[in-house]
């Protein structure tokens, strides 16, 4: 038997202030989006705002169904405005935002596990790291430098 061990590896920023600016402007991206989320079952708010290799930002925010499994989380669909709008074009950077229904978080929400392996497929297919920027409302920044990290052992199409 050989016992192994996973490092993850991240940075913590006690403020935002501190990143540095183009990882401000995209959590203010992710900030502003989030009111454009649509969750009246958990009121549990998710905006992502991903940077295109040109610079160009875009947004997504969850949209919520009563039929849960059919939900879509800001992750996935912030990656998808960027396809539509610039397709076979990676993201290099994701910030996420959350906000709680009747209470303030302090600690960033980690993307669910669905998301971690559709970023993590994302950085795959375009052979690109994708920096990774999460926030909550207050409290510490996490930062990623790749969002494959967030899913050691993920599924790989090298497996099909």
């Amino acid at each position: 038997m050989n016992q192994k061990q996973l490092t993850v590896s991240y940075t913590e920023f006690p403020d935002p202030a501190d990143l540095p600016a183009a990882d401000r402007e995209l959590l203010d991206a992710a900030t502003t989006a989030l009111p454009t989320s649509y969750a009246p079952y958990s009121n549990f708010r998710v905006a992502a705002a991903a940077r295109l290799r040109d610079g160009t930002i875009v947004t997504g925010a969850n949209i919520e169904n009563a039929a849960y499994p059919m939900c879509i989380c800001a992750e996935p669909n912030a990656l998808a405005a960027a396809a539509s709008l610039k397709p076979g074009m990676p993201v290099v950077s994701m910030a996420v935002t959350v906000k709680a229904p009747g209470r303030i978080l302090s600690a960033p929400a980690s993307p669910c596990g669905s998301c971690r392996q559709i970023l993590s497929e994302h950085e795959s297919r375009f052979g690109h790291q994708l920096r990774l920027i999460l926030r909550a409302e207050t409290g510490p920044t996490y930062v990623f430098d790749r969002a494959s990290d967030l899913l050691p052992f993920g599924f790989s199409g090298e497996l099909l």
